[in-house]
């Protein structure tokens, strides 16, 4: 079974917050970015410091370009305030190139299960029930952003994907939400 996105903002507060709450800044900015930048895990564990800070001119970036792993297409991602605050609370504590480096792999990023294991973690601490992974950060940029009004198609170019079929599974729209559709509709 595929994993889902986090529906409930509530949820998804406390889900960031368990690891800010216990100083673990790093895995905070994980799920944060995660969340606001819709990258695949392949894609936010490479991710340095380089590509969201200038340290020329000692700013945070406004965006920035990868080259995705699984399509090597290059995806320019805007860097969000909610982004950037969370980057900024951890940039004085990081530990080596990678933003997400290891605590014992000589400066290299989490592997992909190590990121699984703590949004696992930080999930079942909560009581976040549902199949929740890594991918989940993604799909609730998706989520949150077609009941916020996203067009689908916008939501297609920003995943990258080849069909609308492969977004709309993304969405995880469930029956409540068609049927708040039907109920909030007058016609007569």
């Amino acid at each position: 079974m595929s994993s889902e996105p986090i529906r409930d903002k509530k949820k998804l507060r406390q889900l960031a917050d368990y690891w800010l709450k216990r100083g673990n800044l790093r895995n905070y900015v994980l799920i944060i970015l995660g969340v606001c930048t819709a990258l695949r895990i392949s894609d936010l564990l490479r991710l340095t410091w380089e590509d969201v800070y200038d340290g020329t001119s000692g700013v945070f970036r406004t965006r920035l370009t990868v080259k995705e792993k699984k399509t090597g297409k290059l995806k320019t991602v805007a860097l969000n305030p909610q982004a950037v605050r969370a980057l900024r609370l951890y940039f004085p504590r990081r530990k080596g190139e990678f933003i997400f480096a290891g605590n014992r792999r000589g400066g290299n990023a989490i592997s992909r299960v190590q990121a699984w294991r703590l949004i696992k973690e930080a999930a079942a601490a909560i009581g976040l029930a549902g199949r929740i992974s890594c991918h989940s950060l993604r799909k609730t940029f998706g989520y949150f952003a077609y009941k916020a009004g996203v067009l689908p198609v916008m939501l297609m170019d920003i995943y990258n994907h080849s069909s609308f079929e492969i977004t709309r599974r993304y969405l995880g729209i469930s029956q409540d939400d068609r049927d708040r559709v039907y109920m909030g509709m007058a016609f007569f």
